[in-house]
Formats: C-alpha cells, sequence, structure tokens
C-alpha cells in the first residue's frame, strides 16, 4: 500500500454527541490532558522513551498528528517532535496560563489539548512540538488506524508508514 496522504483524513469538526461518545471512553487523566489542558509530570509520559516506528494519533479523536521518525530527544521530558503529520491536523492557539505567553497545539479535528509548539528544535523546521504521552496514541507500522468516528478509509486501514 502507497503511503496515506494527509488530505485523505476527513478534518470535519465532531458533533456534540461524538465529542460526548468519545470523551466518555477516556480515562480521568487523559479527559484532564485533553479537554481540561493539563499537562503531564516531565520525564513520566508513556512514550517519552519510545523508539517504535508508526504514527502518533490523537488520543481522542484518532487523527494522525505526528510520524514517529519526526520524534527526538529534547530533554524536556515530553515527547517532542520536529514536524507534524500535517500542518492541516494540528491548530495553534495563544496560551496564556501560568504567566506565560505559550502557542498551544489542538487536534485541528476534535480540539483537545495536546501541548505545545516552541522555537527551539531542531533543524530542518527549528521547531518543537512538545506532546503529552496521554494526549496521543502510537499506530505501530503493520497496526489498523483508529477509526472512531466510522469515516472509512484511510482510518481503519493498516499502516505501512
Amino acid at each position: 500500500m502507497a503511503e496515506v496522504g494527509s488530505d485523505l483524513f476527513d478534518l470535519a469538526p465532531l458533533t456534540r454527541l461524538q465529542r460526548h461518545d468519545l470523551a466518555a471512553a477516556l480515562t480521568d487523566e487523559e479527559r484532564s490532558l485533553l479537554l481540561d489542558h493539563a499537562e503531564e509530570a516531565p520525564f513520566c509520559g508513556l512514550f517519552l522513551y519510545e523508539k517504535r516506528e508508526g504514527v502518533y494519533c490523537c488520543r481522542l479523536c484518532g487523527l494522525p498528528l505526528f510520524r514517529a521518525g519526526a520524534k527526538f530527544e529534547s530533554g524536556t521530558g515530553w515527547p517532542s517532535f520536529t514536524t507534524p503529520f500535517s500542518a492541516d491536523h494540528l491548530q495553534t492557539i495563544e496560551d496564556r496560563r501560568y504567566g506565560m505567553i505559550r502557542a498551544e497545539i489542538v487536534c485541528a479535528r476534535c480540539g483537545s489539548h495536546q501541548g505545545h509548539v516552541f522555537p527551539d528544535g531542531p533543524l530542518p523546521t527549528g521547531l518543537r512540538y512538545c506532546i503529552n504521552s496521554g494526549s496521543l496514541e502510537l499506530v505501530a507500522v503493520g497496526e489498523t488506524l483508529p477509526d472512531r468516528l466510522g469515516r472509512g478509509a484511510p482510518e481503519g486501514l493498516v499502516w505501512r508508514g
């Protein structure tokens, strides 16, 4: 199978009922991270040291957000990526919490909190997408992409990389 293109994913926003149903399947911690914009403590996330090839998807709606090949060790305590799966799959909003001004990253389809992006990353982009492990789901090569919304291909297909 050819590489799955980012333009094939349906980015239509979730309905209120879809969001409610997906949120009901989350743990309390995932709900806090994704819906209440909380942050994980550094150096404790599930994907901090993950090395498998695959794609990291939104824990709430399943939209692919980052390829594993874009992940790097930033030393910050959170999984970090240089580039998103597709610029259309993320939205940046201003975050003024905690007396700082930061660029918050949310899933473009469901609006769930992922983390923040900073201008201190490595080449080629110079960006560091600093993401909560609990906001993500890893789909390793050979596993099936989530199709939580029943929208069909490419969701529900085996990820080949």
